[in-house]
């Protein structure tokens, strides 16, 4: 499956990031934590996009979800080779197409459970993950295995529908929360009403919902154009979501 035009498409955010690069079991992680007291045992993955923990836009994000409480991690599965952030620019000829069979789930999977192992050892036990376009795809696969206690995804990528979804119906006791939009190439409406029809109306009986934010396209809730005022309520509501499900169920 491949990527859709959006996936490198978007726009930098402005910010100082507040965390700090720390080697979880060897791998470079972004580390976001609250100032203020939080619990030592539980842990956010954010499972970034093919921008990966160097876009300013996620350590940034990361750094709100601390602000709310959340000690927050990104790991650098893409093992130091994101898309630069030039690739946002208009005209950009960065070949997603040569990148990404180098960054496939053989590649950055060893990485991510690096992570997860050395987060172990310091003493959490309790994991929430929300991932962006390509991490809503490692939010699927770690609720397969029940290794998160809660999930997120925002315009995931590289979902097999409705094979996933039924699997993760069948497998996973993960609640579920979605944050979609009209424009995705990745994840598009008839996606998202699959999704409503397999999980919805009290189905999964963990806990599933689905966000729909108009006037916004896959990458919204991450790479958004915050002088649109339709995208900035759409990447701001959906992190204000995400809080509220990790906060009911983490």
């Amino acid at each position: 499956m491949s990527f859709c035009e959006h996936c490198v498409k978007g726009v930098i955010h402005e910010g100082t990031p507040k965390g700090k690069w720390e080697k979880l079991g060897g791998v470079d992680s972004y580390i976001a934590t609250p100032t203020v007291d939080y619990p030592k045992d539980k842990a956010v993955l954010f499972l970034p996009d093919v921008f990966g923990a160097q876009l300013i836009n996620a350590q940034l994000m990361a750094d709100a979800f601390a602000e709310n409480g959340f000690y927050t991690v990104i790991p650098d599965y893409l093992n130091g080779d994101p898309i630069p952030p030039e690739g946002l620019s208009p005209g950009s000829t960065f070949d997603l197409g040569k990148w990404f069979p180098n960054h496939g789930q053989e590649q950055t999977r060893p990485s991510l459970d690096k992570v997860i192992n050395a987060l172990k050892e310091k003493g959490i036990t309790t994991f929430g993950a929300t991932g962006y376009c390509f991490g809503g795809r490692y939010v699927f696969d770690l609720a397969f295995e029940n290794v998160i206690k809660v999930g997120v995804v925002a315009h995931p990528s590289l979902l097999q529908v409705p094979a996933d979804l039924e699997k993760y119906f069948n497998t996973s006791k993960v609640p579920l929360l979605i944050n979609s939009c009209p424009v995705d190439g990745q994840f598009p409406p008839e996606a998202q009403a699959k999704a409503d029809e397999i999980f919805g109306n009290g189905k999964f009986a963990p806990g599933y919902k689905r966000n729909f934010y108009e006037g916004c396209t896959h990458g919204f809730a991450v790479r958004g154009d915050l002088n649109d005022p339709k995208v900035k309520a759409g990447k701001e509501g959906a992190f204000k979501e995400t809080v509220e499900w990790f906060i009911k169920y983490l």
